[in-house]
């Protein structure tokens, strides 16, 4: 599906963030993407992923040997995975279905990298006999890799370590703490001893991978936790006497600001912080992996959600619409954490002006903390007004919680033309069906647990 809706532009042809946006809504409304059959959906801007890439691109311009991967959990949809790869990166993935989606997105086994604590053996012997990159969560795991590999494998195969640099703000989302379950901890008694064995037994090991987190994470902690793989992989190749680890998988870990339109950190920024942490990194001695995810995406893509009804209640206004716990899962339920800007259109997908007021936008489903935003200084939203939860391009829409079975989103990628303004949206996902609702429920066993005479 394409459809195709003018929006405004400036004389010199460029389009305000802003205004972009709210031309994409408007354009949404009037073509029934957004609407009382189909109350909510997600929006991709497949000019601003290009962008990003771009940006993460010319940051890394000066490295040797580097490959981009993009996490693919930041959004598991394949013509945006597909998207990616026309971009030029690659894709890591952390499940056989993760991996699934990035064979049939096109992207070429070799620049794909295999990650997760919990990989089974038919996991593991897959992505050898692909060749996909496998990295090791576990000393346990390598131990698993010597039964399944053949030694004439293409795949790069690593080992995650977990520097234990500490974590940030917030602590689910921390991989570096003294007790994360990635990774060989690396500060623990007899560990660094261990890993460099572990290399010694094994000629083919030659790549070493850590991540320290992503949201809430500063680029000083995550540095210093690349730094610590970097001093590790030369300590290894110091103590063996060859160069066997070639490559380091730095991870991704760009957090992500929620507050405003602007972007920071940028990748420049990064760039700059893992220099000085680490200024042997870039020297082209070892080839470098970036796993992105979210950095890439969330400022390009929104949700819209239709309100179905406002109230207030102990002095309090509430809007009642589409969007909440099922398609914006961390925000509900960590909203200090994750917090997200706020918009406000009227039925016809035009921004609202007016005088402001506080709001909470709640969701639809079944349970009283289902609230994506408390407090909203917004113009008073009323019945068939259209909501946008913006800079949730990533983990929002694409990976929906089914709680009340509730239906998936359509999610929809956009193009705005520069010169004449134009929206062009091509359909990404279509609307979860009731019957596909029913179906995957257990529908065609449906008299599985019944007993019946005779």
């Amino acid at each position: 599906m394409t459809r195709t809706t003018c929006a405004p532009h400036h004389e010199d042809g460029t389009t305000p963030p802003a205004a972009r946006y709210d031309a994409v809504v408007e354009a949404a409304v009037q073509q029934g993407l957004l609407g009382e059959s189909d109350p909510v959906a997600g929006f991709i801007d497949t000019e601003g992923v290009r962008a990003s890439v771009g940006n993460l691109h010319d940051a890394f311009a000066a490295t040797p040997r580097v490959l981009h991967t993009f996490a693919a959990k930041a959004c598991s949809l394949i013509p945006v995975l597909r998207l990616l790869a026309d971009c030029g990166m690659g894709c890591e993935v952390a499940s056989p279905g993760e991996l699934r989606l990035a064979l049939e997105a096109g992207f070429p086994a070799s620049r794909i990298v295999l990650d997760s604590p919990a990989k089974t053996r038919e996991e593991i012997r897959l992505a050898l006999a692909l060749g996909v990159a496998v990295n090791a969560d576990s000393l346990d795991e390598l131990r698993r890799i010597d039964a399944l590999r053949n030694p004439s494998t293409a795949s790069v195969l690593g080992l995650r370590v977990n520097p234990q640099v500490g974590g940030g703000s917030i602590g689910p989302m921390s991989t570096a703490t003294d007790t994360s379950k990635f990774g060989v901890a690396l500060r623990d008694p007899g560990a660094r001893e261990a890993i460099v064995e572990a290399f010694r037994e094994r000629p083919w090991l030659t790549r070493l991978h850590a991540h320290v987190g992503s949201q809430g994470c500063p680029l000083e902690l995550i540095a210093a936790g690349v730094a610590r793989s970097h001093e590790l992989a030369e300590e290894i190749n110091a103590t063996l006497g060859v160069r066997q680890v070639t490559s380091l998988d730095i991870g991704g870990g760009l957090p992500v600001n929620f507050a405003d339109e602007t972007v920071h950190p940028t990748y420049a920024d990064y760039v700059a912080a893992l220099t000085a942490a680490a200024p042997g990194l870039f020297s082209g001695r070892y080839a470098l992996v970036t796993e992105f995810g979210r950095s890439l995406l969330a400022k390009n893509g929104f949700i819209g959600a239709r309100v179905e009804y406002t109230k207030d209640a102990g002095g309090r206004r509430i809007a009642l619409t589409h969007a909440g716990a099922q398609t914006a899962t961390r925000t509900v339920l960590m909203p200090d954490a994750w917090p997200l800007r706020i918009g406000a259109f009227g039925p016809d997908g035009a921004p609202k002006d007016g005088p402001v007021l506080a709001q909470d936008i709640a969701g639809p489903c079944c349970f009283a903390g289902d609230v994506v935003a408390y407090g909203s200084q917004l113009p008073e939203l009323a019945e068939d007004d259209v909501v946008v939860l913006y800079d949730t391009g990533a983990y929002y829409f694409s990976t929906p919680w089914a709680y009340n079975s509730l239906p998936r989103p359509a999610v929809y990628g956009f193009r705005v033309a520069g010169p004449t303004g134009a929206v062009t949206f091509a359909t990404v996902r279509e609307p979860q069906s009731l019957d596909s609702i029913a179906a995957e429920s257990g529908l065609a066993h449906v008299d599985a647990l019944v007993e019946r005479d005779g």
